[in-house]
């Protein structure tokens, strides 16, 4: 999937200007306000009407969110309803449900509970198993392991590399973090106030950053430089 140009503007004014590749997955970092939410909500159509978009892409699908996008929001409360049993909040059959929570290693027993009766872990699993159930060609994360602790993180990350070798997703992590990037995604651009100023494979952009921006949020990232290695 080749996001070909994605132009964002409000009043004239440009606030992201981009291009990029999603070859198999792909890290877009940067800090607060680089363009980065903007871009996600550009692909999932969900701009507000004040700003005016551009998107040309080039791949085997089309981009559509619920059909062949998938979203992972940072917090899995705002994609749930605290009120309503899991099942309820499912579009797909019960058999379905269950073989999607099989995936995520959740017990089937849990559909039948309600959101804040579940572990931050346990439901950020079940977001991902809602995600799937469309079966997407590409699927957005946006920092879905902020909220998560250290050892949940590296499980929940497992689990979707594990995840997109059973279902052949794409995938497009936005996030500020690059040690949970590093572990999922084989790609990574770099913005800066709504522009690519870095990209490349994840090892060589580590390994050998060329912009002093890039660097200083790898240092911000890692206490120490094993990660290169």
């Amino acid at each position: 999937m080749k996001i070909q140009k994605l132009h964002i503007t409000i009043d004239n004014e440009t606030l992201v200007a981009i291009d990029f590749n999603i070859n198999l997955s792909l890290a877009l970092v940067g800090q607060s306000g680089s363009g980065k939410s903007l871009t996600l909500k550009a692909l999932l159509g969900m701009l507000p009407s004040s700003m005016e978009c551009v998107l040309e892409y080039k791949g085997d699908f089309e981009l559509k969110a619920g059909e062949s996008i998938s979203f992972v929001p940072q917090n899995p409360f705002t994609a749930l309803s605290p009120l309503t049993k899991i099942a309820k909040q499912f579009f797909v059959s019960s058999q379905r449900q269950e073989e999607l929570f099989s995936q995520v290693d959740l017990d089937v027993g849990l559909l039948d509970r309600y959101p804040p009766e579940l572990s931050g872990g346990q439901l950020q699993r079940v977001v991902i198993a809602m995600a799937l159930s469309n079966s997407p060609s590409l699927l957005l994360l946006d920092e879905p392991t902020t909220a998560l602790d250290e050892e949940t993180t590296i499980v929940i990350l497992n689990l979707l590399k594990d995840l997109q070798k059973l279902h052949r997703f794409k995938i497009l992590f936005v996030t500020h973090d690059m040690n949970s990037a590093k572990n999922i995604c084989e790609d990574i651009c770099v913005m800066k106030n709504g522009k690519v100023v870095e990209s490349g494979t994840m090892k060589s952009v580590l390994q050998n950053p060329q912009e002093e921006y890039t660097k200083t949020l790898i240092e911000a990232n890692f206490a120490n430089r094993k990660f290169r290695q």
